[in-house]
């Protein structure tokens, strides 16, 4: 009986305009660690708008976990439902740790590798974007979904080779000069690598989420 009086409710779709407003705080978030990645006059003020930017996305993840226990009919799994707007907000909880990483060790300056990195994040971020858009009609674009998630994990791969190229990069230009500079380096290669990472969580959830629901 219970299945029967469910199945007539109409499943509360405002999840998926919180899942696409958070999804825009990535964006914004990834484009402004981009731009701090050239270093310039303007550094301070696009970190300070990282970490803006995720205090409104904490807002919305916010929003949506206290839905989750508002809410009678859920589009799909309320465990789903959390699991993936946490996964959202730890990348761009990531971005923060890397701006706040920047500003600790008062790095000015970035490698050409770092600046490729982050045009991965952006481009990670923008098809973030359209998986969480493709969620509204996941069955109708189940195929178009797969080959998104696809599409994030070649990211991440080419993050991993550009990770440890850098790193690479870093040892032969500091080995015996200058430790801490090393030391620094690595510890931001780490943290861009971690962005793409949690990007890459994200897609595997709604890969997940989908599979659930085919």
């Amino acid at each position: 009986m219970l299945a029967w009086f469910q199945a007539l409710m109409p499943k509360e779709d405002r999840f998926f305009d919180l899942f696409e407003k958070h999804a825009a705080k990535l964006v914004a978030g990834s484009r402004e660690l981009r731009s701090a990645l050239d270093g310039g006059a303007g550094l301070a003020g696009h970190c300070a708008r990282v970490s803006a930017l995720e205090d409104d996305a904490d807002a919305i993840a916010r929003d949506v976990l206290l839905a989750v226990r508002r809410t009678f009919i859920t589009p799909f799994d309320r465990g789903d439902i959390q699991s993936l707007i946490s996964a959202m907000d730890d990348a761009i909880d990531q971005m923060r740790k890397t701006t706040k990483a920047i500003g600790l060790f008062e790095v000015a300056e970035f490698d050409p590798l770092m600046r490729e990195m982050g045009d991965i994040i952006v481009k990670a971020a923008a098809l973030t974007v359209d998986l969480v858009g493709a969620l509204r009609q996941m069955r109708r674009d189940a195929a178009k979904i797969t080959a998104m998630v696809e599409q994030m994990t070649g990211l991440e791969d080419q993050s991993d080779q550009l990770h440890d190229q850098g790193i690479k990069a870093l040892y032969a230009a500091n080995r015996g000069s200058n430790a801490m500079a090393f030391i620094v380096g690595t510890e931001i290669y780490g943290h861009l690598e971690s962005v793409v990472d949690r990007f890459e969580d994200v897609a595997k959830l709604i890969s997940g989420i989908l599979i659930e629901h085919i």
